[in-house]
């Protein structure tokens, strides 16, 4: 019995790869002419694209080689006279491999976004509603948690307020991993929950809100220049689980940036200096893709986003009864699995945002 192998990798049309390996050797020229690095700016872009580029053109020629193998042990299937049953396990399982990771590189083809190969900050904040809201943001940290161990990212919950009776007042996320930001860009927006709540004693269905904002972390190598006169930090105890060391220090740190007003907060770890650094780095971030909006004169498209955590606003839907749906509002996808998208079965509304909105997320 044949087995289809995939077919994609092997004309490299769909991803332009005669197109990306000019780019890469037209580059590496640059980088070899000593003139380039007397820029620093233009130096730090090269090198950048040049590591993009290349996180790019390994994985397919890793891919091409192993459909090539495919094809040929196939080949070699169908000459035989009777049916090796643990080859064509063997070759049905690689098919399997092979269909999956084309899938993951056909979604990393879609992002070119100059931010899109960074990690990602996530938050999340429950719209009005309390306890109500406040439980349904704590189900999208879960499932946004799920989503990045299904794609083998790391994840830190850098800071977390728990809500007075049951889920979180907020939540900031670290996702680190190639693409993060790319692929979590998708779900920037307001997010709505339709149920029969857990929380009313006579059993009536409920609809919930909460915001997602997502933020490309900023490397080191990028210059975000922060005077200590627009700093005002502010440390305090540790909120939630951790112990008698919660109870006794101030470890927490909370960092506002008076210019902008822009606020966050880290409490992940005991030293209260490695609260600081990680908090920095979240402003950073966050002043990072305020400058990018401002550059680009799409600030005023940003503000829109941030609009009433309520109805009308939502960008995806997840309604648990009458009936079980996800339905996203951009792209009209539909699934009706909402258990499993809770548990991090997020690609194919990903796939569907990039293909219809591009890398520019517009």
């Amino acid at each position: 019995m044949p087995i289809s192998i995939a077919a994609s990798p092997s004309s490299g049309a769909f991803f332009d790869v005669d197109g990306k390996t000019a780019r890469l050797a037209e580059l590496e020229q640059k980088m070899a002419d000593g003139a380039l690095w007397a820029d620093s700016e233009r130096a730090r872009q090269t090198v950048t694209e040049v590591k993009s580029l290349k996180g790019w053109l390994e994985p397919y020629h890793a891919l091409r080689k192993r459909v090539d193998e495919g094809r040929e042990l196939n080949e070699l299937l169908e000459a035989e006279s009777h049916v090796d049953l643990a080859l064509q396990r063997s070759l049905e399982t690689e098919a399997e491999e092979i269909a999956g990771r084309l899938e993951a590189l056909e979604m990393q083809n879609m992002m070119r976004g100059p931010d899109d190969v960074r990690d990602a900050l996530l938050t999340i904040h429950p719209g009005a509603g309390g306890t109500e809201s406040q439980d349904w943001a704590e189900m999208l940290v879960r499932m946004y948690t799920r989503w990045a161990e299904r794609h083998g990212f790391a994840i830190s919950i850098l800071d977390l307020l728990p809500g007075d009776e049951a889920g979180i007042k907020s939540a900031e996320i670290e996702i680190r991993g190639r693409y993060a930001f790319g692929l979590l860009k998708a779900e920037k927006g307001v997010h709505r929950l339709v149920r029969i709540s857990p929380f009313d004693s006579q059993s009536r269905r409920h609809t919930s809100f909460a915001s997602v904002f997502v933020y490309p972390e900023v490397d080191d190598e990028i210059e975000i220049e922060i005077k200590d006169d627009d700093l005002r930090i502010d440390v305090f105890r540790a909120s939630g689980k951790g112990g008698q060391h919660v109870n006794k220090t101030s470890s927490a740190v909370r960092i506002t940036h008076l210019p902008t007003g822009i606020v966050v907060s880290c409490q992940q770890e005991r030293s209260q200096g490695k609260n600081k650094a990680t908090a920095m780095k979240m402003l950073k971030a966050r002043l990072y893709e305020r400058a990018v909006a401002e550059r680009e004169a799409k600030k005023a498209e940003v503000d829109k986003q941030k609009t009433d955590i309520a109805w009308g606003n939502q960008i995806r839907s997840y309604v648990f009864q009458p009936y079980t749906m996800v339905n996203d509002h951009r792209t009209e996808l539909k699934v009706s699995d909402v258990h499993k998208v809770m548990d991090g079965d997020l690609d194919p509304f990903i796939e569907a945002f990039l293909q219809r909105f591009g890398s520019n997320g517009k």
